[in-house]
């Protein structure tokens, strides 16, 4: 029998596949429907705040703009020896807000942000970009079969694990 993992496990998890993939996949509201695209990102001290620097020229930046509502989807790269059904991986759901040059957080965040994506000097200097703060409400993280663990920001340390309800056939 598998040893069950602990909230900080799962933790030191979540914090390893964070720093393995660096893009996420990032899911805002267009039109009444779901709309994907592909963004660096960085956490703040847990899952529950991630920054994004985008311009608003860009299409979910318009999309934020409009409803910030957002999910935010990473899985550590497949490859022809991975089962694909048991990628690490984890949905995180929240609000997106612009973060204010002027917040007090604002110069750590992008030193921290350029430490990690060095590329992305060049475009802090343009006038259509903005460092954005999501807001993460809730999270799910797949670590492999029956290892889904859930979290919300109240306690975002504790990870549950996800039970799943037998559903009552009549035949057992």
């Amino acid at each position: 029998m598998a040893t069950a993992l602990t909230s900080e496990n799962v933790h030191d998890a979540w914090s390893a596949l964070m720093k393995e993939v660096r893009t996420a996949v990032l899911l805002t509201v267009r039109n009444g429907r779901p709309f994907g695209s592909h963004v660096p990102y960085l956490f703040g001290s847990d899952w529950t705040r991630a920054y994004l620097h985008l311009s608003r020229l860009a299409l979910h930046t318009q999309h934020l703009s409009v409803d910030p509502r957002l999910s935010l989807f990473m899985a550590e790269p497949d490859g022809p020896e991975k089962n694909p059904l048991a990628l690490r991986r984890i949905n995180l759901q929240g609000e997106a807000v612009v973060l204010s040059p002027d917040a007090p957080s604002h110069g750590a965040i992008k030193e921290r942000y350029l430490e990690r994506f060095p590329q992305a000097e060049m475009m802090f200097g343009f006038g259509d970009f903005a460092l954005w703060e999501l807001r993460l409400e809730n999270s799910h993280f797949v670590l492999g079969f029956g290892q889904a663990f859930t979290s919300t920001a109240d306690t975002p340390a504790r990870w549950v694990h996800q039970k799943v309800e037998r559903v009552a056939t009549g035949k057992d």
